[in-house]
């Protein structure tokens, strides 16, 4: 998530450089904040941070934590409170008119239901997906499979899917697609080691695009998306602008599945931090 954040901000604010953080302050918090910074540093050279808030995971009164961050004139904020946090900051903010004084690059502001954001959100704020899927994109021209799955779900739900809804799905028809492939070696029910070397390695279209499962650790990877926030006609709530979209090669924002993890000749809290840290810019730009 940070690490797209920062992709994000450096694309579409390549002159920022006094960065505020506003974090949830346990370890999601952390991770974005740790990735965020030094990959905003790589892209950005000589940025500076120049204020770090850090609420409880729950918190409803941000007044303190907004304050602190415009007593500061940052170019750029970052912030990875989600859900009813991210809500009650946002509408709190427009209050002091924090948007008007700076950029807002955030992992996870439409990282709920689409409607849970309102009209009064302000537009051109960089509107987080946790990295991975909203609903318009990709477009239904280019990528049927999710011009259908939008389609259905709306139609039964009368709303529009989260980047839940299509993890949820994806995950289920990628089971499916195991458990008949292995069935179709063993001439009936799997066990789950069957199950799982069908899973390994494979890959699925997904609604958010192309999702693949590493073997070495069973996670599944799709190229990282974001986007700035726009008030569109057919809509009660605010989604991108798609001339804003940032789509990122996994492969150019992940390490590679040989690299030492932590503790194993470097002690970054990730393997990914690591790998930044030794390749990039370069790396980002393969």
């Amino acid at each position: 998530d940070g690490v797209t954040a920062a992709i994000g901000a450096a694309t579409h604010w390549p002159k920022v450089r006094r960065i505020a953080s506003l974090q949830p302050d346990y370890s999601y918090g952390r991770n974005v904040y740790e990735h965020f910074v030094l990959a905003l540093g790589k892209l950005l050279p000589g940025i500076e941070v120049v204020s770090e808030s850090w609420p409880k995971l729950g918190t409803t009164d941000f007044t303190s934590h907004i304050t602190k961050i415009l007593s500061t004139k940052p170019d750029l904020l970052i912030a990875g409170v989600w859900g009813g946090d991210y809500v009650a900051f946002y509408k709190q903010a427009l209050r002091y008119g924090l948007f008007d004084k700076m950029k807002v690059a955030t992992t996870l502001a439409f990282g709920g239901y689409p409607h849970a954001i309102g009209k009064d959100h302000p537009e051109g704020v960089l509107a987080g997906v946790h990295a991975n899927y909203h609903f318009l994109y990709p477009s239904g021209d280019r990528w049927p499979v999710n011009k259908s799955f939008v389609e259905r779900y709306h139609k039964r739900w009368k709303e529009y899917p989260s980047f839940e809804s299509d993890g949820a799905y994806t995950a289920l028809y990628l089971y499916k697609q195991a458990v008949e492939k292995a069935n179709q070696l063993v001439g009936g029910w799997p066990d789950d080691e069957a199950i799982i070397a069908m899973l390994e390695g494979t890959g699925i279209d997904a609604p958010a695009g192309y999702l693949y499962l590493r073997a070495d650790n069973h996670q599944g990877y799709k190229d990282a998306v974001t986007g700035l926030s726009k008030n569109l006609p057919g809509y009660d709530f605010p989604v991108w602008d798609s001339a804003s979209i940032v789509s990122i090669p996994i492969r150019s924002i992940t390490a590679p599945p040989n690299w030492p993890k932590p503790g194993q000749g470097h002690n970054e809290s990730t393997a990914a931090a690591d790998w930044i840290k030794k390749t990039w810019p370069a790396a980002a730009k393969a």
